[in-house]
């Protein structure tokens, strides 16, 4: 489970320091891939292969233009990650260019991903957020 928000500096190799606790839940090995919203989403590899799971099934139910541009999407940009010594992660350059990530990202756990912005990004995403709106939309969750 992912939660909390975390600011970090990008060095100049693209290498990304990722929270202890979310270092531990993601494992040795993790997927990194572009997410929507124009971040990155990062899973654990035992949580990628879910998310492969419903990818498949939805290229099987909905073999349309829409579910094939969503899958290629999303797994072309996949790269299997590992951590170095010192936490970091080497964000890949095409992953960076895709969210716009240059000197400093914030890194937000999101229940089952983690999420990778740009501090930019991050910023304008929020200022144009309503939660209360938001919150009228999905009553039904009982949240």
């Amino acid at each position: 489970m992912f939660r909390g928000q975390h600011e970090y500096s990008i060095d100049e190799k693209g290498r990304l320091v990722i929270p202890p606790r979310f270092r531990e839940a993601l494992g040795e090995r993790f997927i990194i891939t572009r997410g929507l919203d124009n971040c990155l989403w990062a899973y654990s590899a035992r949580e990628w292969e879910v998310v492969e799971g419903k990818l498949r099934e939805l290229l099987a139910t909905r073999p349309d233009a829409a579910a094939r541009a969503f899958v290629r999407f999303f797994s072309s940009g996949a790269t299997e990650c590992t951590f170095d010594r010192q936490g970091r992660v080497l964000l890949p350059a095409p992953l960076r260019e895709y969210a716009e990530i240059k000197e400093e990202a914030v890194v937000i756990g999101v229940v089952s991903r983690v999420e990778i912005w740009s501090r930019e990004r991050w910023q304008a995403y929020n200022a144009g957020l309503s939660p209360e709106a938001i919150a009228e939309k999905i009553v039904d969750l009982g949240i």
